[in-house]
């Protein structure tokens, strides 16, 4: 799952760095893909550090969820067959795709549908104490821990995920993640077809988005019990 879909489960919480932590596993990669990372079985005196280490390990726990779900098999399937005409002579693997596809509409479905905001989760990443996050970095094993907290920075200015609002520019936030991979990964009229696939997509989703939510949420209740 993507951003939003991460904060959706913790929409509700007081706790900032629970929040944070369930985000930081992407963020750390969106930084620097060869951060690896494994906090989820550390403990640590400070409250703030250990609710980063709980929302870690709540980000596993969804993904886990989430990738073995039928509904994740059945769309990302969907949306690579649906996106394949748009790809010829791309490099992009359609199966990447179709993954990727499947999570960035989840985030524009919550956001379009007013399940959460935008603002709500930025406020949360605005609320973290940076020495914290940089302690929980060190403690956790990272080396040089500026390098995350100057793309996190950044990341927090440029409020980047108020466009997923936006249907039309889910196209380019999947150009923008295949560009990690790919020099080049599309051209402007792949680009542009892909973007209309992605809206007729969307409306196939709507009525149906919120039960992976819902199984997910009664899968970590299970799990807490």
């Amino acid at each position: 799952m993507n951003f939003l879909s991460h904060f959706y489960f913790d929409r509700d919480t007081t706790d900032c760095y629970h929040v944070l932590g369930t985000v930081l596993p992407d963020l750390l990669k969106n930084a620097d893909k060869t951060i690896v990372l494994h906090p989820e079985k550390l403990r640590h005196p400070d409250s703030r550090i250990q609710s980063l280490i709980s929302g870690w390990q709540k980000h596993l726990d969804v993904d886990r969820y989430f990738h073995s779900s039928d509904f994740f098999r059945h769309h990302s399937h969907q949306l690579k067959l649906v996106l394949l005409p748009a790809l010829v002579g791309s490099p992009v693997k359609p199966f990447f795709l179709g993954h990727i596809a499947s999570e960035l509409i989840l985030d524009n479905l919550l956001l379009t549908t007013s399940k959460i905001t935008v603002d709500g989760f930025y406020d949360h990443l605005d609320g973290c104490d940076r020495h914290i996050i940089y302690e929980f970095l060190i403690y956790s094993g990272m080396k040089n821990p500026d390098v995350f907290m100057k793309f996190f920075e950044g990341f927090k200015k440029s409020r980047y995920l108020h466009t997923y609002i936006d249907t039309a520019q889910v196209a380019y936030a999947l150009k923008r993640i295949c560009m990690r991979v790919w020099h080049y990964p599309f051209t402007p009229e792949q680009e542009a077809a892909m973007s209309h696939i992605i809206v007729d997509y969307r409306q196939l989703m709507e009525p149906v988005f919120m039960e992976i939510f819902d199984q997910i949420s009664a899968s970590l209740d299970a799990q807490s019990q």
